[in-house]
């Protein structure tokens, strides 16, 4: 609990994934992405209950074997490829209040494709949230400058053309307003925010600048410069 309101956290892990087969069982270092959110939510006492959104019974194997709990397997119309996380959480949500007779205060998702999350990030979010009375709060990371959208190309064919018409005024970085993207290491929601506003961002979101390094594994070589990070940080 935080400020006696009951948080749950949910973690979102799908079986199906078009980049890496398999993506939420892969293990990083030896330990499953499931065993990585297991052992971050183990040091988070706010957190009151923990549970995984699933549709694969691979996946709800592997939660249990690491304390996670499943209650529920995810619907098969919510499982799909092009299906937002707020349909997701909206879904667990309301499924757990059911089986519990409980309704919870705030709501954390953790997506275990984030591994390098440390549990004082988590509780900064959650904490954010509550002080400054956002309706979410998202965790982000700088963007590298020479990925800014006003220095991107499109090409048609081998006819190129600013993405933004913006772009042509730029000669230097100092020009560029510094940006920032989701690291996935944790989204914060109140409940009305997912109940009611019925999207992940409310009508006031926040958004908590993380300094360490994050990488939201999508490819064989965001596992491989994860490992990289966990070796030489040991």
């Amino acid at each position: 609990m935080i400020n006696g309101k009951r948080v749950l956290a949910i973690v979102p892990a799908r079986g199906g994934s078009k980049g890496i087969k398999n993506k939420n069982l892969l293990k990083i270092n030896g330990k499953s992405l499931l065993e990585h959110v297991a052992t971050v939510v183990g040091s988070i006492d706010e957190i009151d209950k923990c549970i995984v959104s699933t549709d694969s019974h691979h996946i709800v194997k592997d939660a249990v074997k690491h304390g996670l709990s499943a209650p529920f397997m995810r619907p098969k119309e919510i499982s799909g490829d092009f299906i937002g996380d707020w349909e997701v959480i909206h879904h667990a949500l309301l499924e757990v209040e059911r089986i519990d007779g409980v309704n919870y205060d705030y709501i954390v998702m953790l997506q275990p494709t984030s591994p390098l999350r440390k549990p004082h990030e988590v509780r900064e979010a959650l904490r954010l949230l509550v002080d400054k009375n956002y309706t979410s709060v998202w965790t982000l990371s700088e963007s590298d400058p020479k990925y800014h959208p006003l220095k991107q190309m499109k090409l048609d064919g081998t006819d190129m053309t600013h993405y933004s018409p913006s772009g042509k005024k730029i000669v230097a970085r100092q020009q560029l307003d510094k940006l920032y993207h989701r690291n996935g290491v944790a989204y914060v929601f109140t409940r009305n925010c997912i109940v009611q506003s019925k999207n992940i961002w409310g009508n006031r979101p926040g958004g908590l600048r993380l300094v360490a390094p994050h990488i939201s594994i999508d490819t064989l070589g965001d596992v491989r410069a994860i490992e990289a990070l966990i070796n030489g940080s040991n």
